[in-house]
């Protein structure tokens, strides 16, 4: 029975929860449902209910990377179709240049109306207006395009990477648009696991549709707009209460991206610049560099969803994420840069510049709250795809993201073996990946050393190593950190770089660029070394206790203690030798110059 409109705390506290648990359902929907290793296995997908102004209310559990997207490639539909928008329409959209992001992530948008799944007309025909809208964005194994999985990072324009789909109905009024899914089946390798993971999305969109009816039943649907608004403003109020609590101040900082695949060696500017007054914030990535060929442009969304998690991870409170938090944070992203592409720039492997932003922002959080932010973590993941075909000429394409480790913390250490904080994905079951693939996986395991030395010392980057099963392949390879180290704060040192090796451990190692497109045929081996993370605060201060850790678990050697923390220790398991260790604490103390408050460096 429908419960008398109200509008005080509790209800407001009983209704955010509920709008939440549907965007969490939604969420485990397609994880439940999803046909894909890239959805199923790393969850790269996000769910949240909009509001009929195609506003973000409320936005499941899962990736910030879409924070700003899903209303940004809603109000490009509703651009698009205004008033045309009936009970039973289905929205798809994944041109990046009409409100999507990169082709792979295909938006699906259901209306939702108070009247359920009724003919919602009016007099006249007029069609009842929407109470809110479901969202889904889910990354596809494949849309077409040059390279199996359509995510390379040397394509030059939009045209080489796949189907681009503009804002259309996908089913119009329960009815599916033949003609549109024929095209998709027509221009993708894996049809089906492409329409099962489309279908995976439309059932977290109908259980949204069924959250929003009983929403409905108990508020009524004035008071669940009423309701979804307050939200907003209730997100609204606490940030700029955050913002209020941080000091005012300006800060600029510039990292670079070791190059775009294209021009090789040629790195790429990102310039950062945060300028907080009162209880707003602006976010100006002006000076970074224009767009390049390669395919690593950012759209605006996804340069405002790194600007608003950098942002967000600074605050105090963790205020549910929709619109209200967007309000007091500027984003200014010029057009024709890197981190606003226009037409036709490439941008498949845009999250490489994504992640890379979310660091450089934290460098310039970093100089005005010191206290508050981690070093570099190891350059975002690395997406690597292997695709082709079988003797009967059946496509295969394996699609990962490789997950690494968080920057060392001003009170604790970075994280080992988890995926930064823009990322928020899972890591790839080993069984799986041979049980679904042409593959063999040969290792996956920590790298010791690789963690930037600190007080804190950074997360410890990650190998994987796989060889190749099938005849042959199309390796594709997204990776950075190279040669442009991520860096460590406050006198903690930069992590280790990441490579790529062919053949490692043979007499015909050969040491890769970090991005790839190449061939890969039968029984050749493949090794990835993400880059570590960087540290926090001077080595030779950290905790002797911290150190013996390490050294027991593996992840420092006696060379790198001794080296990097001046620490000195022997034996299996190894031991440390605390007289000596003052010695030498004392003295490369004496011979140390002291890093800067930013430390990087190229790679050797």
């Amino acid at each position: 029975m429908r419960q008398a409109a109200m509008s005080d705390p509790i209800t407001e506290e009983l209704f955010r929860n509920a709008i939440s648990a549907i965007g969490d359902e939604m969420v485990l929907t397609i994880y439940r449902t999803a046909y894909s290793g890239v959805l199923k296995n790393i969850m790269d997908y996000s769910a949240a209910i909009c509001d009929a102004c195609g506003r973000l209310v409320a936005q499941g559990l899962s990736l910030p990377g879409h924070l700003c997207s899903i209303p940004v490639a809603l109000q490009a539909v509703l651009a698009h179709f205004g008033d045309d928008v009936w009970p039973g329409d289905i929205f798809i959209n994944n041109d990046p240049y009409d409100g999507g992001m990169h082709l792979p992530d295909i938006f699906i948008f259901k209306p939702l109306f108070a009247s359920g799944e009724r003919s919602g007309e009016r007099s006249g025909g007029q069609s009842e207006r929407p109470i809110g809208y479901a969202a889904t964005i889910c990354h596809h194994t494949d849309v077409g395009g040059r390279v199996p999985g359509s995510n390379a990072s040397d394509s030059l324009e939009i045209y080489a990477e796949g189907l681009r789909i503009p804002p259309l109905k996908l089913y119009e009024r329960g009815e599916p648009n033949t003609t549109l899914f024929r095209m998709i089946e027509r221009n993708v390798r894996l049809p089906g696991r492409v329409f099962g993971d489309i279908r995976s999305q439309l059932a977290a969109c109908e259980i949204a549709a069924r959250g929003m009816a009983d929403l409905v039943n108990r508020y009524g649907s004035e008071q669940v707009t009423a309701l979804m608004v307050s939200m907003m403003d209730y997100s609204e109020r606490l940030t700029r209460q955050c913002l209020m609590e941080l000091p005012d101040g300006e800060a600029s900082f510039t990292d670079w991206i070791d190059d775009d695949q294209i021009d090789i060696g040629v790195p790429i500017p990102l310039v950062c610049t945060i300028r907080k007054r009162g209880d707003s914030m602006e976010v100006d990535w002006t000076g970074s560099a224009p767009q390049v060929k390669g395919a690593i442009n950012n759209t605006f969304s996804y340069t405002a969803a790194m600007s608003f998690t950098a942002v967000k991870s600074v605050l105090s409170v963790n205020m549910p994420n929709n619109d209200g938090v967007f309000r007091p944070i500027r984003i200014i992203a010029p057009p024709g840069t890197i981190t606003n592409g226009k037409l036709p720039a490439a941008c498949a492997a845009r999250g490489l510049t994504g992640f890379r932003g979310v660091d450089c922002a934290f460098g310039a959080l970093a100089q005005l709250y010191p206290d508050k932010v981690f070093a570099a973590s190891d350059g975002g993941n690395t997406g690597l795809t292997i695709g082709g075909y079988d003797k009967a000429l059946n496509p295969f394409i394996y699609v990962d993201f490789i997950s690494g480790s968080w920057g060392a913390r001003p009170w604790a250490d970075g994280l080992d073996g988890n995926t930064c904080m823009f990322a928020n994905m899972a890591s790839f079951s080993v069984e799986v990946i041979e049980a679904e693939n042409p593959l063999e996986v040969l290792d996956y395991e920590f790298i010791p050393d690789s963690g930037g030395a600190g007080r804190f010392r950074g997360g410890m980057a990650q190998r994987k190593t796989w060889r190749m099963l099938a005849d042959e392949g199309v390796l594709q390879v997204r990776a950075d950190r190279q040669t442009h180290r991520p860096y460590g704060l406050w006198g903690g040192g930069p992590g280790a770089p990441g490579r790529n090796v062919m053949h490692p451990g043979s007499a015909g190692e050969t040491r890769l660029h970090a991005k790839i497109t190449m061939n890969l045929k039968r029984g050749e081996v493949f090794r990835h070394e993400l880059p570590g993370a960087g540290g926090w605060g001077p080595a030779l201060e950290r905790d002797l206790e911290l150190v013996a850790r390490d050294l027991r678990d593996g992840l420092v050697t006696i060379a790198a203690a001794a080296r990097d923390y001046g620490v000195v220790a022997a034996g299996d398991p190894p031991m440390i030798d605390a007289a000596a260790t003052e010695v030498l604490r004392g003295r490369l103390k004496a011979e140390r110059t002291p890093l800067p408050a930013v430390a990087w460096e190229p790679a050797s």
